[in-house]
């Protein structure tokens, strides 16, 4: 299959991404409204980040004040698990030159990841900085474009959007939960690790969320090796 063909491969695999990221990025740019980011810093926001859960989650903090640092600090810990995609992903690209390596590793997403590990066979160049720059460039445009709707709206309508980020990670996690009750202990753990941080003020706010993403984290990986050790035996 010849350069061309994959590229053309990699935009029809595209397709549910653009379909899912579009209204999401929107909803991003409508609450970076929400707290008095400019057109240029959403937009310049999604261009370089590119993670929606961190996205959304920055907003939610920036809202509470917590400061600058807390916040990177905070999204390096949420994006840890890009590691192991971008690992995953890594075996399965054969004569990859290091041109393309930066590029492959910042399109790496949840969604973009799950599609390219389904398909069968060798992934190819082509194909995968197809399927993600087309991502990119719905989730760039759908910023935009919520920026500029939000402008439209009332305030009062513009203000109630905050519920779009419980939403979305409601969204994320209620399947996982389905698949997994170890999900559902884990995620009632950390809801109650975080309100002891919060009641006990033993840190900033900032740093009750980053502890907690610490301290469930090990939890989990006690939780998950203890259930190999179940099917194992």
């Amino acid at each position: 299959m010849n350069q061309r063909s994959q590229g053309k491969e990699g935009l029809i695999a595209a397709i549910p991404i653009v379909v899912g990221y579009f209204p999401v990025a929107m909803a991003f740019g409508m609450l970076a409204k929400t707290v008095d980011l400019s057109l240029w810093d959403s937009c310049w926001f999604s261009l370089m980040v590119f993670a929606g859960a961190s996205q959304f989650m920055a907003l939610d903090l920036m809202k509470a004040g917590i400061s600058f640092w807390d916040i990177i600090l905070a999204t390096f810990l949420l994006n840890l698990r890009h590691l192991m995609m971008s690992a995953s992903l890594a075996v399965r690209l054969k004569e990859l030159k290091r041109t393309w390596i930066p590029f492959i590793a910042f399109g790496i997403t949840d969604e973009s990841f799950a599609v390219a590990s389904l398909k069968r066979g060798t992934l190819t160049v082509p194909y995968l900085l197809t399927l993600q720059t087309t991502a990119y460039l719905a989730w760039a445009g759908g910023t935009l474009a919520g920026y500029w709707i939000g402008a439209a709206l009332p305030a009062a309508v513009q203000s109630s959007l905050g519920i779009g980020l419980y939403a979305m990670f409601t969204a994320i996690l209620v399947p996982e939960i389905k698949k997994s009750a170890h999900v559902l202990c884990l995620s009632l753990l950390a809801g109650l690790i975080y309100i002891a941080l919060t009641y006990l003020a033993l840190f900033a706010a900032g740093w009750n969320l980053i502890a907690t993403i610490i301290l469930s984290s090990l939890a989990g990986l006690v939780i998950f090796n203890d259930n190999k050790l179940e099917v194992t035996q």
